[in-house]
């Protein structure tokens, strides 16, 4: 039994097995992981239906278990402003890197042998496509 918030095995077992700047997509539910998985990366699927399970969570989960030092986000038409792209940012906080790319290049980012995780969620917001950058764990003693 573990006494932690992140249970699930497979996710667990690629984040143990990624290390500093391993990339872990937090897809919606509109993503195509098959088509743009990069040769490392494990996918799990939570997508059970629409809304569950939605990436806000998964987000919440995985920061309860590993550093995040940035995050990247796929960039929305000029005329249009994803509200979770505010509640990312608040959960992830202004110490954490915040980027946006056009998609095609968040597409071959993703692709990247870097990435080591894909979770594809039921998340419905659109551009709610989320890939986090690992950091590192720093020394209580330590301020740098």
């Amino acid at each position: 039994m573990l006494n932690t918030r992140l249970i699930h095995p497979q996710i667990l077992a690629a984040l143990a097995a990624s290390g500093h700047y391993s990339q872990v997509l937090v897809a919606d539910g509109n993503f195509p992981i098959a088509g743009n998985r990069g040769p490392n990366a494990a996918i799990v699927h939570l997508n059970l239906a629409p809304g569950m399970v939605d990436a806000v969570s998964v987000l919440d989960a995985l920061l309860t278990v590993v550093p995040v030092q940035a995050a990247t986000v796929m960039e929305p038409p000029s005329d249009y402003a994803p509200e979770i792209h505010a509640i990312y940012q608040d959960k992830l906080g202004a110490h954490v890197a915040w980027s946006a790319m056009e998609r095609w290049s968040f597409y071959e980012k993703i692709a990247s042998p870097r990435t080591t995780l894909m979770i594809a969620t039921g998340e419905q917001r659109r551009f709610a496509n989320l890939l986090l950058e690992i950091g590192v764990v720093k020394l209580a003693a330590e301020s740098f």
